[in-house]
């Protein structure tokens, strides 16, 4: 119930969000105010990286003067003094190289360095105020997964906005206007030509990223669709395992993935003539360059040089607006993402810790008062839960708290430790308003010991230790010693440095509970409050845990919280709460001597639970000595119980949520549908995948995958061929006039036919290896939904198979399997023709200067990677490393009440210091080498240049080569190189891949257990419904050590209406899910008139059988369609409101404005709970089977739901075999038989009559 309540808040909260975010624009923090929280050296370090990047971006403009100048030295010398002329210019490469390797070093460390230093400050910042925040904080407006995922996930996106990418910003804008300076400076005209060029493609490169993101995002949507159906499917597969509806899901998905399909191809398509056009404009504005360029030097007197030296500059300064955009948008980002968490750093709570005001005595007596206390809590202001509540306790006294669930009782420990300040009224300690005092002081003087013992990821010693600071090492022992916890802790290898592991997994209930003790027996409190202390242990370690309380409570005033009654025999005082009134007090003598009384009430009920609790206890003891592994047993019903109870430990809201009915006896809860708990699981990684396995899927698509290789190889050599125009350009403009007339006109036309081939080649690529690798995808997809959906249903209870998680291995496993085929072979096939074509060309033009380039062309490559690494960033990484640290925030934020109840907020802000010191060591190296490799890439590129002209003019000096061959090879080589080091970029993650491929085949390589696809098995002409369990011995695969069934015998005769009664996690549902076949029985067998079940066709099996649960799971679609879902979805319209007027559905559907066509929504929460159980019931009836299994079916409604429901249940089960699964006996009054189920047998059976003369209902 907790966890509903729970769940059913987020799923609110969750709309909420999402409506709210409709509303309200996104809100951002000016860019400026990201940078408040720096020091003085953080601005110096921002000082010098803005030096540096300017610097930076300047030096390109720089140095395309210099390759003019280089140009001129070649072209406008004799052969003879050529050397000398380009020597000059070549050792100003040389200087070149060493102050940008400089300033680039200087750019990119300092931002990192100070990116990182900044965003660890807010970081820590945010943790401190989040630790600060009263109880109410973490009820109402926060979830810690979302400070959790703030602290890693937005402070990633701030340090994105404030670290390298404003480096990188003021470096490009640099450029931008250090390239257009020159341009205009060496000859304005040309440049105001060459700036027509600009606009388209500026415009492409917009219009590209637009078309893109829609496409992607179309994409996206559409299999949004399919991810729906899937997600929807798995998240109900009971029922569609239950209705046979595996063919309709499977069909549906198809459906969506010929949508997705279609969308998909359109993405590729987009960018292939994205990309065209880009290559389209930029060759063709060479052409322009070179008509015009001549034109210039005939009539303006210009140089070669001066022309190439405009088009570069002009070319690269348009190109460099293009790449500061991304930090636009990370500007944008840090920006939105600052705002929550800085107003939140802003926020002061009401209930403050940090607060050092307030009064401070020498000590306090422990006189506890609560007078006229009204509240109720802030998650649920309507609810009272208390309204003029009083309540004394005399110092040094012991005062127990009894009632039912939800009565209030540790509401009052909540205000006590003043978590929550009451509406109205006051409690007072010493006769002194708990607002007066210091919060931290008092809270020191206060020890809690809750139900769940909170235990933070550290070592036992530590543990103990947060209940005083600087204890030693002798006083930690005494107070383990005390709580009787030094034995086992003296058993461990370790003794006091285990480690108790997160949450303290590694320790058991008692274990853990006995370490909470000896924490706060360490703090030496005035006020004790036991919560629930030893509710969640079994009966041995509760004995141990109630000795050390015992010795505890002496002289201490001490508040306990108590269901059982058992341990509160001693108090010196018990209060009977209920319903936020203190009904009877008095000790325990006194209040059993009223027969009548609240206190006898509750003894009597417990006294029934008792009998049945030593009979489990029996059980147990059996089993656990069967099975050697009590610790796992023990530790796994602890989970259970933890999952059930939320107590103080998690939010006070969640203390009340379980008031409906008796409170469930220790042992394994079985949620409802009967379905069990996942234990944690360890996933192993499946094994790798030979790749010819992924060719033969994509066998199909071969002629597409040929014709687009084709088309790659065309896309490939497009840049070699535009490095030989560009070479034949340069010299053409050292021709004597009249020739350089001829061929400016004729070179200008060759370079927009190369431009027209280029807008026609990467199109063809994209789209075809889109469509073989969209085929591909969906070919997967449809594979692996259709095994899926196919498994057994205890497949599905493992962790990893979860909805969520089988969905986003559908949605990005074929999607990452896709890129090994389709994207990256693409690419691998175009880089290969780039390569072969360039070094053809440089090869064919002079071979010793090719070769000389060859030598340092990895160096190149080098700087074209580093640069590209650069402009992604290297945020991603910086998530990885704080992983720790967030560890720490989540254990103290997942336990907040422990933490401020032992005023351990510096502590947590310690640890989590100590833990951020190796990430911050690791980013600020990282940010120093990132900075070194920088610029020594860029001292590469210079020396580079420097070298391959000098040996090209010794070259020409020597008559071995021309000046058309230098560039020819020069630019052939370079622009291959770039080429490469570039769109190696765009090659995705490999090893991602071939993971994503292995769990795909992980999937499609699995054989299900219960196939209900499999048409082999017997099928019966006609089936009367006589149903027999014989000796049937069951355990849910993911726990194996709770036996549910023991030699479980049951015969239901046809045409009967058997009750299944018996308390939660009995294995009732369990007979439901093995009659199904959702699982098999471990020993013994069921059979279905005569005929065991297991050699039946799975499908036909379930055609039989009509299920309605608990909780009734409709699908997205409307009320006609959910109904006729029974059928296969091909009931006619007639059957449908037949079945709908049977199950009383018929009217209420009427009523509705679309009537039948009425869309239920998600999981039918359109409609109220009473008519979507009747929705269910006429699914059920369409089926019109021979047995009915009801599994609570009524259990979820209120009375008058419950009552039209109920008629419609009786209506049906006229002449079928009835199996009713209930907790209310009212509803199984008029069954055939009744059978109660307990500890894995049939204890008793027989009718509702006989069985209440026996006192066994």
């Amino acid at each position: 119930m907790a966890q509903d309540i729970a769940l059913n808040r987020d799923s609110d909260s969750k709309e909420d969000s999402k409506s709210k975010a409709k509303d309200k624009t996104v809100k951002t923090v000016p860019l400026y105010k990201l940078f408040s929280f720096a020091d003085p050296l953080d601005n110096l370090l921002m000082f010098l990286g803005t030096v540096g990047a300017i610097g930076n971006g300047v030096s390109i403009p720089l140095t395309i003067l210099m390759f003019g100048n280089m140009i001129n030295a070649f072209g406008g010398t004799e052969n003879s003094n050529v050397v000398d002329e380009v020597s000059k210019v070549s050792l100003k490469f040389v200087y070149f190289a060493v102050g940008t390797f400089l300033l680039s070093l200087l750019q990119l460390t300092c931002w990192m360095v100070t990116g990182e230093r900044q965003a660890t400050r807010i970081r820590g910042l945010y943790l401190k105020t989040i630790l600060r925040q009263d109880v109410t904080f973490f009820d109402k407006e926060t979830r810690t997964g979302e400070v959790v995922g703030r602290m890693s996930g937005d402070t990633v996106l701030i340090q994105d906005a404030m670290g390298e990418k404003v480096g990188q910003f003021l470096q490009f804008i640099a450029t931008f206007i250090g390239s257009f300076a020159v341009a205009f400076i060496k000859g304005w005209l040309l440049t105001v030509v060459m700036l027509s060029c600009i606009p388209p493609l500026a415009l492409v490169g917009a219009v590209l990223g637009q078309v893109i993101s829609k496409a992607s995002s179309r994409g996206q949507e559409a299999y949004s669709i399919a991810a729906t159906v899937a997600e929807q499917t798995i998240g109900s597969i009971r029922t569609v395992a239950s209705f046979t509806g595996e063919k309709q899901a499977i069909a549906n998905y198809n459906q969506s993935l010929t949508k997705a399909y279609k969308a998909g191809v359109q993405g590729p398509l987009a960018s292939g003539l994205g990309f065209g056009a880009l290559y389209f404009v930029f060759t063709c504005s060479y052409g322009l360059a070179t008509w015009f360029g001549a034109k210039m030097i005939i009539e303006k007197g210009y140089t070669g040089g001066e022309v190439i030296t405009v088009i570069v500059a002009v070319l690269n300064g348009s190109m460099s607006l293009g790449q500061a955009s991304p930090s636009l948008s990370a500007f944008a980002a840090g920006q939105a993402a600052a705002f929550k968490m800085f107003e939140t750093i802003k926020r002061k709570p009401e209930i403050d810790a940090y607060d050092t005001t307030g009064r401070q005595l020498d000590d306090i007596r422990g006189d506890i008062e609560l007078r006229e206390v009204c509240f109720s809590y802030p998650t649920r202001p309507d609810e009272l839960i208390f309204n003029g509540f009083s309540l004394s306790i005399p110092s040094g006294t012991t005062t127990a708290l009894v009632g039912e669930s939800g009565s209030g009782k540790s509401t009052v420990v909540g205000l006590i430790e003043r978590f929550y300040d009451p509406q109205a009224g006051e409690v007072l300690i010493d006769s002194i308003n708990l607002k007066e005092f210091k919060l931290k002081w008092i809270r020191q003087k206060i020890g809690l010991v809750s139900q769940e013992p909170v235990l933070f990821t550290c070592s036992i010693k530590e543990n103990i230790a947060y209940g005083k600071d600087g204890a030693t090492d002798e006083e930690i022992r005494a107070a383990a010693e005390l709580a009787n916890a030094a034995k086992f802790i003296d058993k461990l290898p370790l003794g006091l440095d285990t480690m108790v592991g997160e949450h303290g997994a590694q320790l058991s209930g008692g274990q853990k509970q006995r370490v909470a003790i000896a924490r706060a027996i360490l703090k030496d409190p005035r006020i004790l409050l036991l919560d629930e202390a030893t509710s969640a242990l079994d009966a041995e370690s509760e004995k141990i845990v109630q000795e050390a309380l015992d010795r505890i409570m002496i002289n201490r005033t001490t508040v306990i919280v108590a269901h059982r009654l058992s341990t509160i025999r001693n108090a010196d005082s018990i209060a009977v709460i209920h319903q936020g009134k203190i009904v009877e007090r008095g000790s325990h003598a006194e209040l059993t001597k009223d027969p009548n009384g609240a206190y006898r009430q509750l003894i009597r009920l417990q006294e029934i639970k008792g009998s049945e609790k030593n009979a489990a206890n029996d059980t147990d003891k059996i089993e656990s000595i069967v099975h050697s592994g009590r610790q796992s047993s023990q530790r796994s019903s602890i989970q259970s119980i933890s999952q059930r109870s939320s107590g103080v430990g998690s939010s006070g809201c969640n203390s009340f949520s379980e008031s409906h009915g008796v409170p469930a006896t220790v042992g394994f809860l079985e949620p409802s549908g009967g379905r069990p708990q996942a234990p944690p699981s360890t996933v192993s990684s499946p094994p790798e995948v030979p790749l010819y396995r992924l060719a033969y899927l994509n066998k199909p698509e071969i002629p597409f995958l040929l014709i687009g290789t084709i088309a790659a190889v065309g896309s490939g050599v497009i840049l070699p061929i535009l490095a030989l125009f560009i070479s034949k350009m340069i010299s053409i403009f050292y021709e004597p006039v009249d020739e350089l007339h001829k061929d400016s006109k004729h070179w200008a036309l060759l370079f927009v036919a190369l431009g027209v081939v280029s807008f026609v080649m990467p199109p063809c690529r994209f789209y075809l290896f889109g469509i073989a690798g969209g085929k591909l995808i969906k070919r997967i997809r449809k594979m692996c939904f259709e095994k899926v959906v196919h498994m057994e249903v205890s497949w599905f209870d493992e962790a990893e198979h979860s909805s969520g998680a089988i969905g986003a291995r559908l949605s990005s496993d074929a999607a990452a399997v896709r890129a090994l085929v389709g994207d990256a072979l693409g690419l691998l096939v175009q880089n290969i023709a780039t390569a072969v074509a360039g070094l053809v060309i440089a090869f064919d033009a002079s071979w010793q200067l090719a070769l000389i380039i060859l030598a340092l062309a990895p160096l190149l490559a080098l700087n074209g990677y580093v640069q590209l690494k650069v402009l992604k960033g290297f945020s991603a990484d910086a998530k990885k490393l704080y992983e720790e640290a967030s560890q720490v925030a989540n254990d103290a934020l997942g336990s907040i009440r422990t933490v401020a109840s032992f005023c351990a907020e510096k502590k947590v802000m310690k640890s989590y210091e100590e833990k951020c010191e190796g990430p911050i060591r690791t980013g600020i190296r990282r940010g120093i080498i990132s900075g070194i490799s920088y610029g020594v890439s860029f001292f590469m590129l210079y020396a580079v240049y420097a070298c391959s002209f000098y040996a090209g003019a010794r070259l020409v000096q020597d008559g071995k080569a021309t000046m058309l061959d230098v560039f020819r090879v020069f630019f052939a080589l370079n622009l291959a190189a770039v080429g490469i080091s570039q769109s190696g970029s765009l090659v995705p993650d490999s090893s991602n891949s071939k993971s994503a491929a292995a769990s795909v085949f992980a999937i499609l390589d699995r054989k299900s257990q219960i196939d209900p696809s499999d048409d082999s098995g017997l099928t019966l002409e006609e089936v009367k419904g006589e149903i027999e369990f014989k000796h049937v011995s069951f355990k849910y695969p993911t726990r194996p050590d709770v036996q549910i069934f023991r030699d479980l015998c049951l015969t239901i005769h046809n045409g009967k209406t058997v009750a299944l009664v018996g308390e939660s996690g009995s294995g009732k549902s369990t007979v439901i899910s093995l009659l199904q076949r959702f699982y098999d029985p471990d020993l013994g067998n069921i059979t279905l008139d005569g005929t065991e079940i297991q050699r039946m066709q799975v499908k036909w099996l379930r055609q039989q059988m009509g299920l309605v649960s608990q909780e009734p799971v409709l699908f997205n679609d409307t009320i006609r369609a959910n109904i006729a879902y029974g059928k296969g979805g091909d009931a006619t319209e007639a059957e449908i409101i037949a079945a709908a007027e049977l199950a009383n559905a018929h009217n209420f559907t009427c009523s509705l404005q679309e009537g039948y066509d009425t869309i239920v929504g998600e999981r039918g929460i359109q409609l109220s709970g009473g008519q979507k159980q009747r929705v269910a019931i006429a699914r059920a009836i369409v089926k019109n089977p021979k047995i009915l299994l009801l599994d609570e079916a009524t259990s979820a409604l209120d009375a008058e739901s419950e009552k039209v429901v109920q008629d419609a249940l009786d209506c049906v089960m006229v002449d079928r075999t009835t199996i009713v699964v209930a907790h209310r006996l009212s509803t199984i009054k008029g069954a055939d038989l009744i059978a109660v189920v307990k500890n894995g047998v049939i204890a008793e059976k027989g009718k509702h009559e006989a069985l209440l003369n026996k006192g066994v209902l």
